[in-house]
């Protein structure tokens, strides 16, 4: 009787739709956490994050899909993401700690003082750069703690903006109360 459950046609795929499930969050399981910074210059953010903090780069992870974080900030001011011809920003990838990694891109609107603009949606990334800028002695100093704000200052003497975007979470609906 267990035989014919098993190597029922129901038996077989409820087999191979476990092995499917276990394999698949093995593969997640695995694959590290990505922070997405965006910037208004990719080159002085580049050499910044090369030169100034000795970001080791980083190959791009198997599970990440394109596109997926630019769909986060649409509607904020503070990000452009039209490009010409549509043409999507290009980007860098590093290595900030073991199954930790940061992808680099273009999208945030230049700063009015013309500094270069780093723009993040995860505060623990932020966090993690102002405090590997002050391992590395940049000159920092924060604007506003929630959401935070900070500059710090690159070596060539480039002013480095970063901050946090909070996405406004949607309003609750009220619960409206049943006549008896």
């Amino acid at each position: 009787m267990l035989s014919e459950g098993l190597l029922s046609p129901q038996g077989v795929m409820v087999l191979l739709l476990v092995g499917y499930a276990t394999a698949l969050w093995l593969f997640l399981r695995s694959s590290p956490k990505v922070y997405t910074v965006m910037t208004s210059d990719l080159e002085a953010a580049r050499r910044f994050f090369d030169e100034d903090l000795g970001l080791p780069r980083a190959d791009v992870p198997l599970h990440y899909y394109y596109h997926y974080e630019q769909a986060l900030g649409l509607t904020d001011p503070l990000i452009s993401l039209q490009r010409p011809g549509g043409v999507p920003p290009a980007g860098f990838w590093y290595q900030l700690r073991r199954r930790t990694q940061l992808h680099l891109i273009g999208g945030a609107k230049s700063s009015d003082q013309g500094w270069v603009r780093l723009l993040c949606l995860d505060r623990d990334c932020l966090d993690w750069l102002l405090l590997r800028g002050q391992m590395a002695a940049l000159p920092w100093k924060i604007l506003q703690e929630k959401p935070l704000h900070y500059l710090l200052r690159s070596q060539d003497g480039q002013t480095v903006e970063c901050q946090e975007i909070v996405r406004e979470r949607p309003r609750s609906q009220t619960r409206q109360r049943l006549l008896p």
